[in-house]
């Protein structure tokens, strides 16, 4: 069993919605990945990188709204700040995105 947190502590994770609004090929990162600029409405855009280029073309992500962490501090990934986290599951070593299944408003909160 994963280690148990209360519910006070899981509510400082800030998920929200966004939308992929720029998809580019990203050949520095050590894996296969995408450099993503993504749209959370009030909150501004942020930039993120994934590993889910097996999964996604880039034409695929492009105004795909998707979830992401907002609140973690920046990361230098090679020459590149990522902003957010964007989060999936994982299918067989690979990243399924998670998205709401209908269409919310950029920077919805996920409760």
């Amino acid at each position: 069993m994963e280690k148990i947190i209360t519910f006070e502590e899981f509510t400082k994770v800030d998920l929200r919605v966004g939308t992929i609004i720029e998809v580019n090929d990203f050949p520095e990162a050590r894996n296969p990945s995408y450099q993503m600029v993504i749209d959370f409405g009030s909150l501004g855009t942020r930039k993120s990188s994934a590993q889910i280029t097996t999964l996604y073309a880039k034409e695929d992500l492009l105004h795909r709204q998707v979830v992401a962490v907002v609140n973690f501090p920046k990361k230098q990934i090679g020459k590149f700040m990522s902003e957010c986290l964007v989060v999936g599951a994982v299918k067989d070593q690979d990243v399924c995105l998670l998205s709401p299944e209908i269409l919310v408003k950029n920077g919805s909160p996920v409760v």
